[in-house]
């Protein structure tokens, strides 16, 4: 299944916590908890850009399956990881003790990030 495409982010689960325990200030929870979030996919075979926009924060991190690269967290820490595909819809990769799990299904696109025992989920919708 192909990931490619634009989602819109529609509801989020446990955003506040998860960016207390990674340590974000308070201020920029606030900020960044209620701002509306596009996500943009473009999957070429085995090689993707991701391109996430909150407000005016543009992250963009690209890949390719299976081989080491840099990429960029929320907390804008660079860290090299490897992403796998499991099954056909699923990417998982471990940023720097944070689990990142993308996993497409129809229309909807859910991302679920997992520090400890904290779990942040973000469900977006293709627009």
């Amino acid at each position: 299944m192909s990931f490619t495409g634009k989602y819109e982010l529609q509801s989020q689960e446990n955003f506040v916590p998860f960016m207390k325990a990674l340590g974000l200030p308070d201020e920029q929870i606030e900020k960044g908890k209620d701002l509306k979030s596009i996500s943009e996919i473009v999957q070429d075979g085995n090689k993707f850009k991701f391109t996430v926009t909150t407000g005016s924060k543009v992250l963009q991190n690209e890949f390719t399956i299976g081989e080491e690269t840099e990429m960029e967290t929320l907390t804008g820490q660079k860290v090299k990881t490897t992403v796998h595909l499991e099954g056909k819809n699923k990417l998982v990769a471990d940023l720097k003790g944070v689990k990142s799990v993308t996993e497409i299904n129809g229309d909807t696109l859910t991302s679920t990030l997992t520090s400890g025992d904290i779990s942040y989920k973000r469900i977006s919708k293709r627009i």
